[in-house]
């Protein structure tokens, strides 16, 4: 890998991130001893802009996978490929970040089947090799590179949870939507509207996050409220904006539509 296949990883603006506590310092701290990194919590609360902030702060490449049940070890370190000339091997994005010393994070790795995400744990321990097996070569990791993880421990199950013997190479890191005040400077900054406005989205979401585990089994993420003060900021009014954003997205049942849809309309 030369330079421009590295540069092409990196992030050139800066992404707008909140910090709610102490998650840059310790993230900062973590990277530099190259410890692996577990970003947990709901949807939507900021992980992923996380990782994409704290690459551009470090100036350390990025690449993200987005984990699925249908992913396999080979979607992850790479395959042999068919082409004119005959074979040809392709290496995996995990390979890839290896190889070039990018982070690599693995957004919803619980979506993952166990056997696939196993084959990171060369990766996460003293070792910091890569077998690849089918090739015949064990990649040494480059000494910038680092693995990420994320996932919701809300839709934790017995089928869908990291083995401890995952879990265990990983410091953690808890994300959970911030304080309102925060979250009403991220939503006006984001969204493009007054702060008060912005205020209100934020008491309807806290309407909506209350009703958890009643009904819901999510509150509304602060990505959504982004959503809908996007749209009152192209000029929709709040009541539609809302009900496009936040309350469609969230439920099918009628009767939880009309809870939330009341409580729009209490602040709009």
């Amino acid at each position: 890998m030369n330079e421009i296949d590295r540069d092409q990883y990196l992030i050139k603006d800066e992404p707008y991130y909140r910090p709610v506590q102490n998650e840059v310092l310790m993230y900062e701290a973590a990277y530099d001893a190259r410890m692996p990194v577990m970003l947990k919590g709901p949807t939507g609360c900021g992980k992923s802009r996380f990782v994409e902030y704290m690459a551009w702060k470090i100036g350390a490449p990025l690449i993200t996978v987005a984990c699925n049940e249908d992913m396999t070890a080979s979607d992850l370190v790479g395959r042999f490929l068919l082409d004119i000339n005959g074979t040809k091997w392709q290496d995996g994005p995990l390979t890839v970040a290896a190889r070039i010393g990018a982070i690599c994070y693995l957004d919803e790795v619980v979506e993952a089947r166990q056997d696939t995400t196993v084959v990171i744990h060369p990766l996460t321990d003293h070792r910091r090799q890569l077998p690849l097996e089918k090739k015949g070569e064990l990649v040494h990791a480059h000494p910038a590179f680092q693995i990420v993880i994320s996932y919701n421990p809300g839709y934790q199950s017995l089928m869908k949870d990291l083995k401890q013997s995952t879990k265990q190479r990983f410091g953690a890191l808890d994300f959970d939507y911030p304080s309102a005040d925060i979250e009403t400077e991220i939503v006006a900054h984001e969204g493009h509207i007054d702060k008060e406005t912005a205020e209100k989205l934020v008491q309807v979401a806290q309407r909506s996050r209350n009703l958890k585990g009643h009904g819901l089994d999510e509150g509304m993420s602060t990505r959504l409220l982004v959503y809908a003060a996007q749209l009152i900021g192209k000029g929709i009014d709040p009541q539609s904006a809302c009900r496009m954003a936040l309350v469609r997205p969230l439920t099918d049942d009628p009767d939880m539509r009309d809870t939330l849809d009341a409580a729009v309309n209490t602040y709009f």
